[in-house]
């Protein structure tokens, strides 16, 4: 270690402050990040390691093929309307129970998040239909708003086996194995899937029912059809789903479309635990290794492959749109490079600068010293740092390396942390005015970012201290 090192944290963490306020103060956070990233990199005297990570992350095909051909398939399903029947199924029994519009907007959006991981797309996709049906039921716009963002970023897209997320808590655990001694084969998808599923359901009924009971406290103050003027909506317009009689054609076709978008997550489920009623061949997605088992690629490739199966039953049920299939999937997959990927890969680089500046041992050192503090940091900081990005795949990806291997020392299972970490990240995300979902529910609803942030801010921070809590009460051993 240089004779520097006594000064480059305390320098290390003056970059790391004003990148925060930078970020607060609107600037463009990729510039932010990449620009803070180097500086750590300077003072660290390393800045070829965040040159480095900085190509590895831009052409890991971790990132590259699930979200792009993710968003690609997103915007398939809304160049062929696949997308709106399936909001129109899910949204239909809504309109007779007016009392649980608002969790039910949460839970529709939670649950159509599933299949399209994209949070901004989730909210397009269902703020269409949801949004008149909320207004014409005299709930607010703010209310509205929030409650579409809420459900389409407080997690759905955790408990799909592609999601970005769940591979970099194992790519990260495998590496914490190796280095310890440990046998990375355990930690692998059906280990993620067991460990997030339970605590992703703790954390939208939390956040649920504690939003709803918020959304009521804010109808009653601020509610009504006062901020009708914002968006120029009728209170009076009653929203009817174009939802076809059972038994004709039209119905069956309706249901297929319906069912398009799901078809990628069921593949997945079924090739995944607890099923495993189907295997791909390996040979169909890479080239076979030595021992014959599938590699970390297999999974990436795989989750590709079911994207591009959608695509192609998305097609095949409305050959109307055929011509322009190709091209929605091309715009799709280069707006989640551009949009999802690039803040990965400098958020990436930021944890690498990070870590090289020596910050992160000192994390594992206040865990070591502290072993009570591994949960709620696993919370908190995730939780911080999402919020000031707005990007809870490039938290999770930059963050949780830094808890992997303080897990594996305190005898705790790290795919139980990178859960925590994940679902951490989205309630940031979520609560954060940068973040891309956040803007497109203000811009729908017409209101202000920060509005919807108020309202989200208190139901997600409680669901994430009952997650922490929870965690820690049933942290399993590796």
């Amino acid at each position: 270690m240089p004779e520097s090192a006594a000064w480059q944290q305390p320098l290390g963490l003056v970059v790391i402050a004003l990148a925060v306020w930078a970020i607060v103060r609107e600037f463009e956070v990729r510039l932010v990040l990449l620009t803070a990233a180097l500086a750590l990199g300077f003072i660290a005297q390393a800045p070829a390691a965040i040159v480095r990570e900085f190509f590895n992350t831009f052409t890991n095909e971790r990132f590259v093929i699930p979200l792009c051909c993710g968003m690609g398939f997103a915007h398939v399903l809304k160049h062929t309307g696949c997308d709106q029947n399936l909001v129109h199924l899910l949204v239909r029994p809504l309109t007779q129970v007016r009392f649980l519009l608002i969790p039910g907007t949460v839970l529709v959006g939670f649950l159509v998040n599933m299949p399209i991981v994209s949070q901004s797309s989730t909210a397009v996709t269902i703020g269409a239909v949801i949004i008149p049906l909320l207004r014409a039921a005299r709930i607010s716009a703010v209310t509205s708003g929030a409650a579409l963002l809420l459900g389409c970023s407080i997690g759905g897209e955790l408990l799909n086996p592609g999601a970005p997320e769940l591979l970099t808590t194992i790519e990260k655990s495998q590496e914490a194995a190796r280095k310890l001694g440990h046998d990375p084969a355990r930690f692998n998808s059906d280990r993620c899937v067991q460990r997030i599923v339970p605590l992703d359901f703790i954390n939208l009924g939390v956040g649920m029912m504690t939003f709803w009971l918020v959304a009521t406290w804010y109808e009653r103050r601020h509610g009504g059809d006062a901020d009708t003027h914002r968006t120029g909506e009728s209170t009076e317009t009653e929203v009817e789903t174009p939802l076809p009689s059972a038994g004709t054609p039209e119905w069956f076709l309706f249901m297929i479309k319906a069912a398009v978008p799901l078809l990628p997550l069921v593949l997945l489920y079924l090739c995944s635990y607890p099923f495993r009623w189907i295997e791909i061949p390996q040979w169909w997605l890479e080239p076979m290794t030595p021992d014959g088992k599938p590699s970390v690629r297999f999974d990436t490739r795989l989750i590709g492959f079911a994207m591009l199966l959608g695509v192609i039953a998305a097609g095949l049920v409305a050959p109307g749109k055929l011509k322009g299939i190709a091209v929605a999937f091309c715009e799709g997959a280069g707006f989640g490079f551009g949009h999802i990927v690039s803040l990965i890969v400098v958020a990436n680089c930021f944890g690498e600068g990070i870590k090289i500046i020596g910050i992160a041992g000192s994390i594992g050192r206040v865990i070591d010293a502290w072993p009570d503090v591994l949960m709620p940091a696993a919370g908190l900081l995730p939780l911080g740092f999402a919020t000031l990005c707005g990007s809870g795949m490039a938290t999770a990806q930059s963050l949780f390396g830094f808890f992997a291997e303080p897990a594996l020392q305190r005898d705790v299972d790290p795919t139980h942390v990178g859960a925590v970490v994940s679902i951490a990240s989205a309630a940031g995300r979520t609560m954060s005015p940068a973040a891309a979902v956040t803007l497109m529910c203000a811009r729908m609803t017409g209101t202000k970012p920060l509005e919807l942030v108020k309202l989200v801010a208190i139901p997600l921070v409680i669901s994430v201290a009952f997650v922490v809590i929870v965690a820690m009460i049933i942290a399993p051993a590796p």
